[in-house]
């Protein structure tokens, strides 16, 4: 069977890349994953550990002249956000990624590539299979569930790490190395619902659906001012509301990942018939007015709004309704701060990710990114006020350290030596605002000396994500002349 990938180069690493791509690997589902990557190790006669978590680390020995030189660690995640665009029927549970070439691209057919963070797990195992790649000793871990909460770098036995250099594959702008990241944590609302019988006579039923939003990485573009579907939601729910004060809401739900801008969102509205015209009008002005404010970040944005013949047998009180809309309005969404350090870097940020019912409640799901601590809780803090307020339940989960940077570093001078040999002209070192394993290490293995790099890739978390192919044949090109310096 001929390959989606055969002609792409680096081959190896796309071999593998295309490989990884054929077994199931959502966050919280990373069997098959882990042990096709245990089965490499071992088929490869490499050391290799499997933990609890379904982390996997495999050693490989310096090859000739690099017996003696200091061990690398080369380290990225094995699962994936998992998105498809609405009617595309793909089950992640058990079908491979659909991948195809556009251009320069690699994309998949409706749904999130696993580019992030498969690019490093392949040319991870490209370098570990080569007989003919000059490198020192080398541990590759590659962990598990770092999309949703860092759960294998938590669980990560650091005694099982010997190296104390660390190469993170899991960045995605070529020509940059990070030496710092944002710190972060979940935030989650439950609001006890009231549920009210309603009679449907002369009422009308209409569904409104948030659609056309780019959404993207809560942590790499919550500075592009792009919309946020349940944000809107609220925004278009109050509207309505004083239009119509005999307004129900039967059902709400947005977004599906805590780290994703969220895309799209659903509610079901009931109201008089009498009132219909008035309530569309609104509607109406309402998506005009959010159209025209994105009209530069999210163009295809619109409100579709559809009458529905729908059995309704209860909706949410007035009293619920009311103190949902509060919540959502006030909860903080986009850049909180700016950092002071380094121009350009969002230093604390809030995404309102997550609305869904769950029979008598309404669960709002936020993820809060700071590269301050201090910062970090005060935005915490004012969701738990929110809480308070409306009387609902608050909790906190999720918490991970940020990366802090450090003055000196062999292993960034190794990386901005090599970069100026190849290209002439110097590596940017920056932080970023995203959430990096590299956090979790360094407060695990203080010591560590550590960088993050990567290919170019764009739309990451959304169905819309894309693999630069020229950019990857770089980036691993730099990495093997790094390896190749660490002598």
């Amino acid at each position: 069977m001929t390959r989606v990938l055969e002609r792409l180069k680096p081959e190896r690493v796309f071999y593998y890349f295309e490989e990884i791509s054929k077994i199931p690997r959502c966050s919280f589902k990373e069997e098959k994953i882990s042990n096709f990557l245990k089965e490499f190790g071992e088929s490869h006669k490499l050391e290799t550990y499997q933990d609890e978590a379904l982390n996997i680390i495999i050693k490989k020995p310096g090859t000739k002249g690099y017996e003696n030189s200091p061990t690398v660690v080369l380290q990225g995640h094995m699962d994936m956000v998992c998105e498809k665009e609405d009617g595309v029927d793909h089950d992640f549970s058990k079908d491979p990624i659909k991948l195809k070439v556009e251009g320069d691209f690699v994309k998949a057919q409706g749904t999130t590539l696993g580019g992030d963070n498969g690019i490093a797990v392949a040319m991870a195992l490209a370098i570990l299979e080569s007989e003919d790649i000059p490198h020192p000793p080398l541990e590759v871990l590659i962990t598990s569930n770092e999309e949703s909460g860092m759960d294998g770098a938590k669980a990560l036995d650091p005694k099982l790490i010997n190296g104390r250099i660390l190469i993170n594959i899991d960045s995605e702008e070529e020509g940059v190395i990070l030496a710092g990241c944002a710190g972060g944590e979940r935030n989650k609302v439950r609001l006890p619902i009231s549920w009210e019988v309603l009679d449907l006579k002369n009422k009308a039923i209409y569904s409104i659906t948030v659609s056309g939003l780019l959404g993207g990485h809560s942590g790499m573009e919550i500075d592009k001012g792009r919309g946020n579907a349940n944000k809107i939601m609220a925004r278009a729910l109050s509207f309505i509301k004083d239009e119509c004060d005999s307004l129900c809401l039967a059902h709400i739900e947005g977004g599906s990942k805590a780290n994703a801008i969220p895309r799209n969102g659903n509610a079901i509205i009931i109201f008089e018939k009498e009132n219909e015209d008035r309530i569309l009008k609104a509607i109406k002005a309402v998506n005009e007015l959010i159209q025209m404010e994105l009209r530069n970040t999210d163009p295809d944005f619109k409100l579709i709004v559809e009458r529905v013949e729908t059995k309704i047998d209860k909706v949410l009180s007035e009293d619920t309704f009311n103190r949902l809309i509060s919540m959502l309005t006030l909860i903080p969404t986009g850049v909180e701060s700016m950092s002071r350090e380094i121009e350009g870097l969002v230093e604390s940020s809030c995404n309102l990710a997550i609305v869904r019912i769950e029979e008598n409640e309404i669960i709002v799901e936020s993820s809060i990114r700071s590269s301050k601590e201090v910062l970090k809780s005060n935005i915490s803090k004012q969701i738990k006020t929110v809480a308070d307020i409306i009387r609902a339940e608050w909790e906190s989960y999720g918490s991970y350290p940020a990366w802090e940077y450090k003055e000196d570093s062999k292993i960034r001078e190794i990386f901005e030596k090599v970069y100026k040999d190849l290209y002439g002209t110097d590596i940017k070192v920056t932080a970023i605002h995203a959430g990096l394993e590299c956090g979790i290490f360094a407060e695990k293995i203080p010591d560590m000396d550590m960088i993050s790099f990567g290919p170019n890739m764009y739309g990451v978390h959304t169905p819309d994500e894309k693999l630069s192919i020229s950019s990857t044949e770089r980036v691993y090109d730099l990495l093997l002349n790094v390896l190749k310096e660490i002598k």
